[in-house]
């Protein structure tokens, strides 16, 4: 057991019904190649795979070159419909330029808005902080100090209005 093949190694025998259409030089050639089912096979995956690659590129260059149409044709659009004149032309640079202005504008104007709270409100939501620590687990323990916050809000919100509409 396990001594001997499982499978005879005769070579295989062209046996046909009638006399061989071939030579038999081409036979004994057939015979002896080292060619296997799995070589053959191997071979054909890598044609596939080379022609696959090679659709691949063809469809990626042709899809640059469309894309680069396109926006060929969106900045030769763009340039028809911009105004003409000596600030018409905007470059990335002038685009970043002024974004960067915006933004310094916003920081700034949020820092003029922004004001510290009166005591009261901060003192009420300091409260409510404390007590969502301490009450990790039961929040709804501060409902006291959660409604002491919501009364100093509406007074801060009512002397709001009147100011703006005064």
């Amino acid at each position: 057991m396990g001594s001997g093949a499982s499978k005879p190694t005769t070579p295989h025998v062209w046996k046909g019904t009638g006399p061989p259409t071939i030579s038999q030089d081409m036979l004994e050639q057939l015979q002896s190649s080292p060619e296997t089912d799995i070589t053959r096979a191997q071979t054909l995956e890598l044609h596939v795979q080379a022609r696959v690659a090679d659709e691949l590129r063809r469809l990626q260059a042709e899809q640059l070159a469309k894309l680069k149409g396109l926006e060929q044709a969106i900045t030769d659009e763009t340039n028809a419909t911009a105004p003409s004149g000596p600030n018409a032309k905007t470059t990335t640079a002038s685009v970043s330029k002024e974004i960067a202005g915006l933004r310094t504008r916003l920081e700034e104007r949020q820092r003029e808005v922004s004001r510290p709270l009166p005591e009261p409100v901060e003192a009420a939501r300091s409260a409510v902080v404390r007590c969502l620590r301490e009450n990790d687990r039961r929040p709804l323990d501060c409902y006291r100090e959660v409604a002491a916050f919501k009364e100093e809000v509406r007074k801060l919100e009512a002397t709001w209005v009147e100011r703006v509409v005064s």
